[in-house]
């Protein structure tokens, strides 16, 4: 089922931000959250193929796309939004989150959002104080670069951070979409937060009294497949599964069908 990116209807949140949304289908809400560096049309395909069970509803995430912005932020304000959108999608829905979409759907759910399931894909949490402290220098880089208008090198320690090659970070500066990139830099600070140190958020997880699953693909790299399982087994009632041939970059044809079976009533 095709389904347009643009968000055809808006919600005001709590603070009075108003967000860009997209509803389909029919059945059980899922709300789809994307990740850094990403809008909702992101996430749109795969909101396509499961609103032929599920009421989707797929969103802009403050700072992003057609939705606005109000400073100062904070991770409360983007639970917030969340409660926002169950609230419009009939006060219950499961949510799914990937990458650190699925750290706020965590979230989402431990602050105590009305919430029946949670499905995410790999939660990019650093799994040591090795990692924590690679966290925290990208923290203070990132931020000393936004400070600075910088929106260019913010990008470029974020892609740096995903593990992308040099040249290929000099070949997207070149590319068409590198305006476009920077325009969204500043939430690279958001998705930030919402990683908090870095590390696996093991008491804020052991809180979380839904189903969960954590979703890795099994070509990722190795310290992903692990982040993954620990959110799993860091949840009372947490399941780890892995995508064969499926890297962070997921495909959702390979991805909607897991999901369908894990939200099914």
């Amino acid at each position: 089922m095709a389904v347009c990116t643009g968000m055809d209807k808006r919600i005001l949140s709590r603070d009075g931000t108003e967000l860009a949304y997209t509803r389909a289908g029919t059945g059980p809400a899922v709300i789809l959250v994307s990740g850094a560096m990403s809008t909702g049309g992101t996430v749109a395909p795969l909101a396509g193929l499961l609103s032929g069970r599920f009421t989707t509803l797929w969103y802009d995430r403050r700072g992003r796309g057609e939705s606005g912005d109000t400073a100062p932020y904070a991770v409360e304000r983007e639970v917030e939004d969340l409660a926002a959108l169950i609230d419009a999608a009939g006060g219950e829905a499961a949510l799914y989150g990937i990458s650190s979409g699925g750290a706020l759907a965590l979230r989402a759910a431990a602050d105590g959002l009305p919430v029946r399931r949670v499905a995410v894909y790999e939660t990019p949490f650093a799994l040591d104080a090795e990692g924590a402290r690679g966290r925290a220098e990208y923290t203070a880089r990132l931020t000393e670069a936004l400070a600075e208008g910088r929106r260019g090198d913010a990008v470029e320690l974020f892609l740096r951070l995903t593990g992308l090659a040099e040249e290929m970070i000099k070949g997207a500066r070149q590319s068409p979409m590198w305006a476009a990139m920077e325009g969204i830099a500043p939430t690279l600070a958001y998705d930030d937060a919402v990683m908090g140190d870095g590390l696996v958020p093991q008491e804020r997880l052991a809180s979380i009294d839904v189903p969960v699953l954590a979703v890795a693909g099994g070509e990722s790299p190795d310290w992903l497949k692990q982040a993954t399982r620990a959110v799993a087994d860091a949840v009372p009632r947490g399941a780890y599964r892995t995508l064969e041939d499926q890297t962070h970059m997921v495909d959702p044809n390979a991805l909607a069908p897991v999901l369908s079976e894990f939200f099914a009533p």
